[in-house]
C-alpha cells in the first residue's frame, strides 16, 4: 500500500468516527430524558412536602417574623398587596346577628366585629391552622383564643367561656376550639372576632358574610392604599338584609360575585323602623330591632306588634330587663 492510500485511509477512518460522535450523544441524551423527568418529578414531590411540612410546623412564615405564643399580636413584613384566600373556610358561628361593627366606638378602636353568641355556644376555627395563643386578658379579650392560618390571616377569638385548645395544636378548618361567653370586657355574651394580616386588623365583613354564612369570595386582595375606604364602605352598607351583616353582592359588587341563588339586592333595613313594619312577618323567619333612645321591651313590642313575653322567649330576657341603645333584640 502506497502512503497515499494509507494518508486517505486513515483521513477516510478518522472522518467516520467524527461523524459518530454526536449520533452517539443524543443517543445518550435521548435515555437521559426519562431519568431527568422522574428525577424532576421526585424533587416537586420531595419539595411539595417539605413545603407542607414548613405550612404545618409554622403557617405564612414568609409573611411573620417569628412564631410567638406569649405575645398576643404579631409583627411580619405586610406587603402592600397580598391576595388572601378564602377557599376552605369555616363560618366561625352559625349566627347571623352583627351586634357591633369594626372602627371606632366609645372613643376607642374596635378591632373586630362583636357576632352575638351565647353562653355555650360552640365557636369553631375559621381555617385551617396552628393555634399560637390561648391567654386570657380581663381588661379586653377575657378568655381568647389566636390561629394562624396558611392564607396569612392570623384569626382572634374573644370573650369565651372555655377555651377547648392548646398551644402549638394543628386544627382544621371547622373544628370546635371554644364555647361562646362573657369573659373579660364584655357587657353580654358575644363573639369578639378579629382578622389581622402581620398584626394589622382587617375588617371581617370584607371577608365574612354572617348574615349568609358565607365568605365575600374566593380571594380578598389587601391593599394598604384602599383598606380603609372599603372598610368603611362595608360598615356603611350593614344592615342591609333582614337580619343585620353584609353580603357578598355589598362587599364586591353584584357584577363581581359568585351566584348562590340568593337575593341580589336585599332592601329591608333591620334598623329602619318603616321598612321593618313593612316586611311580612313569617314564622320561618328571623327579624331584629336595633335599640334606640328611649326604647323600652314594651315599645318595642307595641312597634313590632308582639307581646313582651315573645321577646323575652326570644331573647332569653327577663320581663323587666332594660335594654341599651345599640342592642340588637329578635322580635320574629
Amino acid at each position: 500500500m502506497t502512503f497515499e492510500k494509507i494518508i486517505k485511509t486513515f483521513a477516510l477512518s478518522a472522518v467516520m468516527t467524527f461523524a459518530s460522535i454526536p449520533v452517539c450523544a443524543q443517543d445518550l441524551i435521548a435515555k437521559q430524558a426519562p431519568v431527568d423527568r422522574r428525577a424532576n418529578s421526585l424533587d416537586t414531590i420531595v419539595i411539595n412536602r417539605l413545603h407542607h411540612e414548613e405550612e404545618i410546623e409554622n403557617p405564612a412564615s414568609m409573611l411573620y417574623n417569628d412564631w410567638n405564643t406569649s405575645r398576643t399580636h404579631s409583627s411580619g413584613t405586610l406587603p402592600d398587596v397580598y391576595k388572601i384566600d378564602l377557599r376552605g373556610f369555616c363560618m366561625p358561628t352559625p349566627s347571623r346577628v352583627v351586634t357591633s361593627n369594626f372602627g371606632r366606638r366609645w372613643g376607642r378602636a374596635h378591632k373586630g366585629l362583636d357576632i352575638k353568641v351565647y353562653i355555650g355556644d360552640t365557636i369553631r376555627s375559621a381555617f385551617a391552622g396552628k393555634v399560637r395563643i390561648v391567654g386570657y386578658d380581663g381588661r379586653g379579650y377575657g378568655k381568647y383564643v389566636v390561629i394562624r392560618h396558611n392564607n396569612g390571616l392570623e384569626t382572634y377569638y374573644g370573650h369565651l367561656s372555655k377555651q377547648m385548645v392548646s398551644k402549638n395544636q394543628n386544627v382544621k378548618a371547622g373544628e370546635p376550639i371554644a364555647l361562646g361567653g362573657n369573659t373579660g370586657r364584655s357587657t353580654g355574651s358575644h363573639l369578639h372576632f378579629e382578622t389581622r394580616l402581620c398584626g394589622v386588623a382587617i375588617n371581617p365583613a370584607l371577608l365574612f358574610d354572617f348574615a349568609n354564612q358565607d365568605v365575600t369570595g374566593d380571594f380578598y386582595t389587601y391593599r394598604r392604599n384602599t383598606v380603609d375606604a372599603e372598610s368603611a364602605r362595608a360598615n356603611a352598607l350593614r344592615g342591609k338584609a333582614s337580619s343585620p351583616g353584609y353580603s357578598r353582592e355589598n362587599i364586591q359588587g353584584v357584577g363581581r360575585s359568585r351566584s348562590f341563588g340568593r337575593p341580589k339586592n336585599p332592601t329591608t333595613d333591620y334598623s329602619s323602623r318603616q321598612q321593618a313594619n313593612a316586611t311580612p312577618q313569617s314564622s320561618a323567619q328571623m327579624l331584629y330591632h336595633k335599640v334606640s333612645n328611649g326604647d323600652t321591651l314594651e315599645s318595642i313590642a307595641e312597634q313590632h306588634g308582639v307581646t313582651i313575653e315573645q321577646l323575652c322567649k326570644l331573647n332569653h330576657l327577663g320581663r323587666y330587663s332594660k335594654v341599651v341603645v345599640g342592642q340588637i333584640i329578635r322580635y320574629s
